[in-house]
């Protein structure tokens, strides 16, 4: 247990360095896993470099971490083929530029190609728990050699876990003495306190059950449906991405396939006049991009409300 998903991550990243004594992170360009450093890079003009916002990095990410594009498994396998990648830290569907799902058989091919360089998987599950009970994971039956999860799995209350395989476990504990156990300790002073723990226990009772994802997942079905009309409506080239009772809207005609196309998609402008519209109205879009996220309390009557306030926006802006 940590207090937050980055610090699952890093210790994650931590524990995957100390087995295979490899120095490079591979990530996915523009992805998210808190302010984790080696995922602050992104490829720029081809090249990979720091990521806009990186405020004081400690190095250059070039230095720690290899990036590339999702869904490119030739680039998956040439920048894994050097046997020097550690880990492999993804989020199974990208989710923080966007809802940018894997094509068919994309994870069954990072699956064995992990496998097959010695590279170790880190499955990050924090914003994709929103899939279902046990997130993307589960409901896909991938096989990671760690998992995260932050925030979700406490309601909010600071907390996060990471888990892993028996093989993984055996692997760490063959490094660790006792003698390293004051400065190579996994945790934190607070990790693990009461209070998290109540509110983790409370979240998977209470909040994170099937019978509560049914509902989120069956009014996110209503929300996407509604959106998309409005969209139909005023023939606009804008889609509509879900994943499970996650949705948002984009201002591109075709799905992006991986972080840069969808980068190339932002329209800060209209992103701001779209949150500013909704939020005069009593509506609080996401951050950053048009994402809503349906709670088990959200009701019919809400997402309603936001179908007509969206037509009017839509319609103040084709008009």
């Amino acid at each position: 247990m940590t207090l937050t998903a980055t610090d699952a991550n890093r210790f994650a990243i931590r524990m995957a360095r100390e087995i295979t004594r490899r120095k490079y992170v591979l990530v996915y360009n523009y992805c998210y896993h808190g302010t984790v450093d080696e995922a602050y890079i992104t490829i720029n003009n081809g090249l990979p470099g720091p990521r806009r916002g990186n405020l004081g990095p400690p190095v250059d990410p070039v230095e720690t971490t290899r990036v590339i594009e999702f869904n490119d498994i030739n680039a998956l396998t040439a920048a894994l083929e050097p046997r020097d990648v550690a880990c492999v830290l993804a989020e199974p569907v990208m989710t923080n530029i966007g809802i940018i799902h894997p094509d068919p058989g994309y994870h069954a091919a990072l699956r064995e190609i992990t496998k097959q360089t010695g590279s170790l998987l880190i499955i990050d599950e924090t914003h994709t728990i929103c899939t279902g009970p046990g997130g993307y994971t589960q409901k896909y039956h991938l096989t990671p050699d760690f998992l995260t999860l932050g925030k979700p799995i406490a309601g909010g209350v600071p907390t996060a876990v990471y888990g892993f395989t028996q093989e993984v476990a055996n692997r760490f504990q063959a490094h660790l003495t006792l003698e390293d156990a004051d400065v190579g300790g996994i945790g934190g002073t607070l990790a693990g306190n009461a209070l998290s723990i109540a509110a983790m226990r409370a979240t998977l009772e209470h909040v994170l059950t099937a019978d509560s994802y049914k509902k989120s997942i069956a009014l996110a079905d209503e929300y996407a449906s509604g959106v998309e009309a409005v969209i139909r409506e005023a023939h606009l080239p804008w889609i509509v991405k879900q994943l499970g009772c996650r949705v948002e809207y984009w201002f591109r005609e075709t799905p992006p396939h991986n972080g840069g196309e969808a980068n190339a998609a932002v329209d800060s402008e209209l992103d701001r006049y779209m949150h500013l519209y909704a939020l005069n109205r009593g509506i609080l879009m996401t951050p950053f991009h048009n994402m809503a996220l349906i709670a088990p309390d959200t009701a019919q009557a809400d997402i309603d409300y936001h179908t007509r306030v969206f037509r009017e926006a839509v319609q103040s802006l084709v008009e």
